[in-house]
């Protein structure tokens, strides 16, 4: 089924249930904006893609105006709701300022059962390297929209997750990415330490022949 949507292009892939803050300036995206609030509907931020648009983007609901500004400038709460398929692009919309277009919403195309131990198991390993802690609920589906922006993925490969509509798939590319990376980092983290070692005294046991 065919929806209208207003958008708000930007250089980054929102996904699904991310909660995004947004500072909002231009004028065309203040009308945007506050059409949205005042007619309570929803807008759609297209990634652009070394300045294309793919195709595949994001739905937000906007959850509250945090500040107004007297120049008309706000700072509003924001978070994903459904991936979608842009149709068709105008820039602007009849007597607007801002784009829009024909979408076709993205549906989930099985149930959430995925490979989330092992992915578990690596963003444990991921996360100990980097000695870092990052938030997130494995109970919350889809659970790979949590961790695309935190596993250390291109641009490229973060849309590139927005276009796969199953979550075990979607797993499935975030574990491949994993285990490549991390015997990588892991190597490096070796390597940090055996250039710390360089040049100090080392209390090494002698060799028995």
């Amino acid at each position: 089924m065919e929806s209208f949507l207003p958008f708000f292009p930007l250089n980054l892939v929102a996904y699904p249930t991310e909660n995004l803050n947004l500072h909002i300036f231009e004028p065309r995206y203040q009308q945007l904006i506050n059409e949205c609030i005042d007619e309570r509907k929803t807008f759609g931020i297209p990634a652009f893609i070394n300045n294309k648009l793919p195709g595949y983007d994001t739905e937000m609901k906007i959850v509250n105006v945090s500040k107004r500004y007297d120049d008309g400038r706000m700072d509003i709460k924001t978070r994903g709701i459904r991936a979608f398929r842009v149709l068709t692009f105008q820039n602007p919309v009849p007597d607007k300022l801002y784009s829009g277009g024909k979408v076709t919403f993205v549906e989930e195309s099985e149930s959430p059962e995925g490979v989330i131990s092992e992915l578990l198991l690596q963003l444990d390993r991921l996360y100990t390297i980097l000695q870092t802690q990052v938030d997130f609920d494995s109970a919350v589906f889809p659970f790979s929209y949590q961790i695309a922006h935190k596993v250390g993925l291109s641009q490229e490969e973060e849309y590139q997750v927005l276009t796969i509509d199953s979550e075990t798939e979607r797993q499935r590319f975030l574990l491949r990415h994993l285990n490549k990376v991390i015997p990588v980092m892991a190597e490096m983290e070796k390597t940090k330490e055996r250039i710390k070692l360089n040049g100090h005294f080392k209390n090494l046991d002698p060799l028995n022949f």
